[in-house]
């Protein structure tokens, strides 16, 4: 059925001809996009047009309008109905039984309808009183009725908007940046609202209106493209959902994804993180343009009253080579020639950034049509003009997306287009792959005095993670793709193994530090392999934080910072050449030995348990302090069943754990025996903390086999069942042969969950192993908990037999 017949089934049979015209439009596969949001704007203009012939409203003096994205003809499946129905004030009785007449059968229909009455002087009134009205009306399309009064409100409309441009521009620059504030940056949600984050569809309305205004114009280059694909992808959306939604939840993303035709949720957001960077990035130039229009209209008349008139011309400060700075903005100086001038882009980008000031949208623009590839190696400067970018800290940014926009960031390092804007299914991280690196560019700059190569730190930073846009082992393939890139830009030989040896192991003390045993000489002398040399070990350390920082507030606490400060210290000893001794019994401080000693003597446990009064360590100037935790010190007699017992307790009473030692904890001499030792975090996962003495009495019970925990907690898990969302991954427990000489380590990662380590705790106390210690952390959702296992009498395990029981905890997990 073409379109001239679905609209005339919609005119001969009145709203239901509608709905099935309606229907049979958006069910059809031959339309999709553009042409399908215009062509059901056109069949709702007709059909309203229809209703108002019917109601034999009056040829002049009143009309329909469609206002906003209707008005627009950007009809998505679920959008509202925008509609004014404007009157010259004649006859009120009448206008009313029109609207009545109209708005109704919307209704009937079930279709969101955003409707006003209005004369044009009211309509005017409301524009200039809320702003979101007067940007709907800039967007006013004629329906039915008099065209003559809906052309005069849109002349007027306009007039108004460019009359009052210098006072309502700043009030909608404020309006983008409250939304942003609230929202975020749709190019680097997991979840993203199409329509508020930044660089979603309300931005791109917003330049539109800035345009319109006369003041100011955004670049358009790659803009009406940007727009169309999040329209269709909304489109898709509300077609999947059958809601008028406009936020892109995990659950649906691989459906959306298949009815655009794309082949995973990946490509899907990286189709929307690319068109939203188009959109921010146009807007960011855009107010920037306002911004300067608007100050030379405040400074320019008092400057001509002084001057005798004439207009003045704007001062060129030097900054570099071929680079000024002119009205806030970075240009190239009137004497450049990129063409001429391989390494001028960077050059400029330095300069901007070191200035902290943008680039202007023309010289990148310029660079990007005329400046000559950089031969390969790259010359000198240009090594030292990246570093220098990089170094710069957060102004870095601004000036990286803009060269990015332009596409001279895949021209000087053509590995940047595998991880440009890919997502990152991990709730930990809180940046696609490319900002990320950036952004552990700009930490790593607050860390260059720390270090005795600064530029391999940076260089590094913007690395790391090169690796994620190929399959497998993102370290690993990131080791060669470093190499490479090293020698493309110039750094030598030894200079290419350094930073390749940082990007393969930048997981490596972080990952030891939290899930090892530091007291066991492997775990030292294994790092202390990987690394080789004590600069790269400092450099390693300071990359470290670094990453950490940058992936997101789970990823980095004074706690995570204090272990890989100490295997950093242990491993530059033995770098260092000091001989690695077998590990003696750690001293207990004064409590942890009145705890051992009372739990000896009473034969139960004892605990202590107390709010941190402050961090470990001091947080970094500029970062957010971390939040303060509450530690849970446990002593109990040496027996079987302590970790479960614990771990199960403290779920029953909604405590989550954030990280947990275990240990056995040598008795004062002359006393005989062994205590082990719980030191864990805490927190509730709602309300206060239970009391101490609360915890120890179901402790007690759980240990005697009195609490039955598995049914209080089946119980629990029963009457909340669980929320509809994504489908995380499966869990994975693996072992690690060679980490440790006096156990055998098993590795556990799984989606964290209430009692996961009671599940864990009972697995192993079925395989019939004896924990030697533990380290469990959580990383967002994300559990990553270590277990140093040995068999009864003491000894590591046999490799079938840790296999057996690896796959014992994995079935565990799994039921």
């Amino acid at each position: 059925m073409t379109g001239t017949d679905v609209t005339k089934e919609a005119e001969d049979s009145g709203p239901s001809g509608y709905a099935a015209a309606r229907l049979r439009l958006l069910t059809e596969g031959a339309r999709s996009g553009p042409p399908r949001r215009s062509a059901l704007a056109g069949l709702t203009d007709d059909w309203l047009s229809g209703l108002v012939a019917a109601a034999g409203g009056p040829a002049r003096g009143v009309s329909l309008v469609a206002v906003g994205g209707y008005g627009r003809g950007e009809l998505s499946p679920r959008s509202d109905l925008d509609l004014l129905l404007l009157h010259d004030g004649g006859d009120d009785e009448a206008v009313a039984a029109l609207a009545d007449r109209l708005w109704y059968p919307v209704w009937d229909l079930g279709l969101a309808l955003d409707h006003s009455v209005r004369t044009p002087a009211q309509a005017r009134k409301t524009a200039g009183e809320d702003l979101k009205v007067q940007l709907g009306l800039l967007d006013a399309r004629h329906l039915a009725g008099d065209a003559g009064l809906t052309a005069g409100l849109r002349t007027a409309v306009l007039a108004d908007w460019r009359n009052q441009a210098p006072r309502r521009l700043p009030e909608l620059r404020e309006l983008c940046a409250e939304r942003a504030e609230r929202q975020g940056e749709l190019q680097y949600l997991l979840e993203p609202d199409l329509k508020e984050a930044r660089g979603g569809l309300r931005d791109a309305t917003a330049l539109r209106a800035v345009a319109a205004s006369w003041l100011a114009d955004a670049p358009r280059e790659g803009l009406a493209d940007a727009r169309r694909r999040l329209l269709d992808v909304r489109d898709a959306l509300h077609l999947t959902t059958g809601r008028a939604t406009d936020r892109l939840a995990l659950q649906e993303q691989d459906q959306v994804a298949a009815e655009l035709g794309l082949l995973d949720a990946d490509a899907l957001l990286r189709q929307v993180y690319e068109a939203a960077r188009v959109i921010s990035y146009a807007g960011d130039v855009t107010w920037r343009e306002v911004g300067r229009v608007l100050r030379a209209r405040s400074v320019r008349p008092r400057l001509r009253a002084m001057l005798g008139g004439g207009k003045p011309a704007p001062e060129r400060s030097p900054l570099a080579e071929g680079v000024v700075e002119q009205d806030g903005e970075v240009v190239l100086a009137r004497t450049a020639r990129p063409e001429r001038d391989p390494v001028l882009p960077l050059r400029a980008a330095a300069a901007a950034a070191q200035a902290g000031l943008p680039l202007s949208l023309h010289a990148v623009r310029r660079l990007a049509a005329t400046a000559r590839p950089l031969p390969t190696p790259w010359p000198a400067e240009a090594r030292e003009q990246l570093v220098t970018l990089l170094g710069s800290g957060r102004p870095t940014v601004q000036v990286w997306e803009a060269l990015e926009a332009e596409g001279l960031i895949t021209r000087l390092l053509p590995d940047w287009e595998r991880v440009r804007c890919r997502p990152q299914r991990n709730a930990v991280h809180v940046w696609t792959v490319d900002r990320h690196l950036i952004e552990t560019a700009v930490r790593a700059a607050g860390f260059t005095r720390r270090v005795h190569r600064p530029d391999l730190l940076l260089v590094a930073a913007l690395l790391h993670d090169i690796g994620k846009g190929w399959p497998g082992d993102h370290s690993v393939a990131g080791e060669t793709i470093a190499r490479d890139v090293a020698a493309r830009i110039g750094f030598d030989r030894a200079d290419a193994a350094v930073l390749a040896t940082l990007v393969r192991h930048h997981l490596l003390l972080v990952e030891t530090a939290t899930r090892r045993d530091l007291d066991d000489p492997a775990t030292v002398r294994a790092v202390a392999e990987a690394v080789g040399t004590e600069h790269t070990l400092e450099l390693l350390h300071a990359l470290t934080e670094a990453d950490a920082l940058a992936t997101g507030p789970a990823a980095w606490s004074s706690w995570r910072g204090s272990l890989v400060a100490d295997l950093v210290k242990r491993v530059s000893a033995v770098l260092a050449g000091d001989p690695l001794e077998e590990p003696e019994a750690a001293a207990p401080t004064a409590e942890q030995e009145r705890l051992a000693v009372e739990a000896f003597r009473t034969g139960g446990p004892v605990l202590a348990l107390r709010a941190q009064t402050e961090p470990p360590a001091a947080p970094a100037p500029g970062d957010d302090p971390e939040p303060l935790g509450v530690e849970l010190l446990i002593a109990v007699p040496d027996q079987a069943g302590v970790l479960p017992a614990v771990a199960g307790v403290l779920a029953m009473h909604r405590l989550t754990v954030r990280t947990a030692e275990l240990r056995s904890l040598p008795l004062p001499d002359g006393v005989e025996g062994s205590v082990l030792l719980l030191d864990w975090r805490v927190a509730a996962e709602y309300g206060s903390l239970p009391q101490a003495v609360r915890l120890r009495a179901d402790l007690v019970r759980a240990l005697d086999g009195s609490l039955d925990i598995a049914g209080r907690l089946a119980e629990r898990d029963a009457a909340y069942p669980r929320r509809r969302g994504v489908e995380p991954p499966p869990p994975r427990v693996t072992v690690a042969p060679a980490a440790s000489r006096l156990a055998t380590v098993i590795e556990v990662r799984a989606q964290d969950a209430p009692g996961l380590l009671f599940r864990l705790g009972r697995a192993l106390e079925a395989a019939g192993v004896r924990v030697r210690s533990a380290h469990a952390s959580t990383l967002g959702s994300n559990a990553v908990d270590a277990f140093y296992v040995t068999g009864p009498e003491g000894a590591r395990l046999p490799g079938e037999e840790a296999g057996d029981v690896a796959r014992a905890l994995e079935e565990a997990l799994r039921a």
